[in-house]
């Protein structure tokens, strides 16, 4: 599976496979596409065929099992993902640690997160002690605050009522236009909405569409079967 070529590609993905210790199958295995630093990817596919794997194998929060990751621009943390905290540490003290890895000012990232997350007094909580809602909108909130290139979306608008998933949509689809992503979801509707290309996981193998119509058709053909 191959995608089209991108001459300056910010995010480079060749032969990449994922197998789980014990398991008699790759997950998936021979995946390969570029992503320009402008590119709006969705990533879909049924339960269980790797969607969230990928995105956590591109945010390095899991290892590839073989094949080679590449990235030429900032990418995020995938959000929708709380597992990058550190949960003993509240809000504030993830606030501040972050700020301090991406050489960010703690005080502007601070109020940026604070305004957007609308997290409140559980700032200054035990991170382990937050639902995974919270946890989601404090990731997503940090992300807008340092600013990548590319950001890694697992289901992250499945956070919160319709206001908050309005203001998500807003802050990183509409505020960010010109930054590249990568979104994992079910919601056909917002893939439509905002992604140029579409890859789809099926039983191990994957196919690049151009043409996001037509792989929201596919998606919702399987999703039926």
């Amino acid at each position: 599976m191959t995608s089209d070529a991108d001459t300056d590609p910010g995010l480079r993905v060749q032969n990449v496979g994922k197998t789980y210790h014990g398991a008699h199958k790759p997950l998936f295995t021979g995946l390969n596409f570029d992503l320009g630093r402008s590119g709006r990817l969705a990533i879909l596919g049924r339960n269980g065929q790797g969607k969230s794997t990928l995105i956590k194998m591109l945010g390095g929060v899991m290892p590839a099992s073989e094949g080679s990751i590449s990235w030429r621009m900032s990418s995020s943390w995938p959000i929708g993902f709380g597992g990058g905290f550190q949960g003993s540490l509240s809000g504030l003290d993830n606030v501040r640690f972050l700020s301090r890895l991406y050489d960010r000012d703690y005080h502007e990232t601070l109020e940026r997160v604070d305004d957007f997350a609308e997290l409140g007094k559980a700032l200054r909580d035990p991170v382990k002690h937050y639902s995974s809602g919270m946890r989601a909108r404090l990731a997503f909130g940090l992300s807008l605050a340092i600013e990548f290139d590319c950001y890694l979306i697992d289901e992250l608008v499945a956070v919160g009522d319709a206001r908050f998933q309005r203001k998500c949509q807003e802050g990183l689809f509409e505020e960010r236009a010109h930054r590249a992503f990568l979104m994992a979801s079910h919601d056909v509707q917002l893939i439509a909405n905002y992604c140029d290309r579409a890859l789809i996981i099926e039983s191990g193998r994957a196919k690049m569409f151009h043409d996001i119509q037509e792989a929201v058709e596919v998606y919702t053909w399987l999703r039926a079967a």
